[in-house]
């Protein structure tokens, strides 16, 4: 297994700083935000150094009901080659659901959900990870996610969820420790319990962020300080193995770089604390029969342990499970029986939260635009309207929802608004002569 290090999230805010950075022996990042052809010069600076790049994806949604999609896996393992990569990461999630196994639109829940610990979505997720397996260059790891909600009639624990899952698949972990947190506070789950359940011979690496909560609900942000009961847990961790590499998270509201490189420093001394714990003893590395054993006998073209396929019959049960819960959520259908209204209804808003801020970053014009206005008139819209085809479709389908709504007050704000749409509703930008582009031109400048 490669031996990481020290590492940190690569985000194109943070990207001067982690060059500077000491100490760092390598990157993540997001695959979906890389073109292999035109990588950001930040990165290839970084890999004429040595640095390893390792790409994370996180729309695969390797947990839903559905075959993982051709383009995505070919995407993945494009990024994977061209950043020279030691292995390629994803989440135990999922991301979408209805289509052709529940003869219902599909549904995008713009986010990562947890799917069921039971029998049938592990049969789901071992085969879709069997398949991504086949189709990668590298070897794949997949992480634990955090969650707001529980899904009712479990049949099994983290720890034995994802203890099955190695060995069947073979397939190397992520193991996020501020997720065990989030999971601990959310849903009850003891971190220790999870820990000791584990494979953890066959951890890839390890993540740490921060979060916040609110009103007794963890929020995993990645916008946040990483909290000392984050740094305890992967203590606990590595004074069970050590593992091979660790890094830090941060997605939003970037520090600036003494505090992340301080932020590094407490992780390397919760690594160290967990060491002299575990003291002279060997690393975990397997013994015969382990989780260890399945991962070299699937590096070596071998399927380990009951490899039973998933039938159609169990992804439709499985596809109408998911289908239920994410119309629950991003739809306003009925909440499915059995789960917690209260957390489906912070879930929910969390997801639409979640969409208002990455359209404003993919479409700032409407922030420009509707100013104050944005943000509580996008909730509306997405309480009822889910996403149809990612998220620059979402600023258009919103766009017009707002135009159509009659929620906008007459004025500048719709008038622009109407020209910002039309110019992008069709198959190709609007002509407009010299006189209105120079108009429109004087426009923007005068706001400026």
């Amino acid at each position: 297994m490669v031996r990481l290090g020290t590492g940190i999230g690569w985000r194109p805010e943070i990207a001067d700083a982690v060059e500077r950075m000491p100490g760092v022996d390598w990157v993540e990042v997001v695959a979906e935000n890389l073109c292999p052809g035109h990588l950001p010069e930040s990165l290839v600076r970084l890999r004429e150094r040595g640095v390893t790049v390792v790409p994370h994806g996180v729309s695969l949604g390797l947990g839903g009901a559905e075959r993982p999609d051709e383009g995505r896996l070919a995407a993945l393992a494009e990024r994977a080659e061209a950043l020279g990569a030691p292995l390629v990461t994803e989440h135990i999630a999922f991301v979408r659901a209805g289509g052709p196994l529940t003869a219902s639109a599909r549904l995008e829940a713009g986010h990562l959900l947890p799917v069921p610990r039971t029998r049938d979505a592990l049969d789901v997720l071992c085969e879709n990870v069997r398949i991504a397996q086949r189709a990668l260059p590298v070897p794949l790891a997949v992480e634990n996610i955090a969650a707001l909600i529980s899904w009712p009639g479990e049949e099994m624990t983290e720890g034995q969820f994802l203890y099955d899952l190695v060995e069947r698949t073979g397939v190397r972990l992520l193991i996020d420790v501020a997720n065990l947190h989030t999971n601990h506070v959310n849903r009850g789950e003891d971190p220790a319990k999870a820990l000791a359940e584990l494979p953890v011979e066959a951890i890839a690496y390890v993540h740490v962020a921060g979060g916040v909560e609110k009103d007794g609900v963890w929020h995993d942000s990645h916008a946040h300080p990483v909290p000392r009961p984050v740094l305890d847990i992967l203590t606990d961790l590595a004074s069970r193995v050590a593992p091979p590499g660790v890094l830090l998270e941060r997605d939003e509201d970037f520090p600036g770089a003494g505090e992340l490189e301080r932020e590094l420093t407490a992780i390397g001394e919760a690594v160290r604390a967990g060491t002299r714990t575990r003291g002279a003893e060997p690393v975990a590395e397997g013994t015969p029969g382990t989780a260890a054993e399945a991962v070299r006998g699937a590096a070596a073209g071998q399927a380990p342990g009951a490899v039973g396929e998933a039938g159609e019959r169990v992804r439709e049960r499985v596809a109408l499970a998911q289908t239920a819960l994410l119309s629950a959520l991003v739809a306003g259908t009925p909440v499915p029986e059995g789960f917690d209204r209260t957390r489906l209804g912070i879930q929910a808003r969390a997801l639409a939260a979640k969409r208002a801020g990455v359209v404003a970053k993919v479409a700032p014009e409407l922030l420009a635009v509707l100013g104050t206005a944005y943000r509580p008139a996008f909730l509306s819209y997405a309480q009822t309207r889910p996403m149809r085809g990612g998220y620059r479709q979402d600023a258009l389908d919103f766009a017009e929802w707002a135009l159509l709504s009659g929620g906008l007050a007459e004025g500048r704000a719709k008038r622009e608004l109407r020209e910002w749409w039309l110019d992008r509703s069709g198959p190709a930008p609007r002509r407009r002569s010299r006189v209105a582009r120079v108009a429109r031109m004087g426009r923007v400048l005068m706001r400026r």
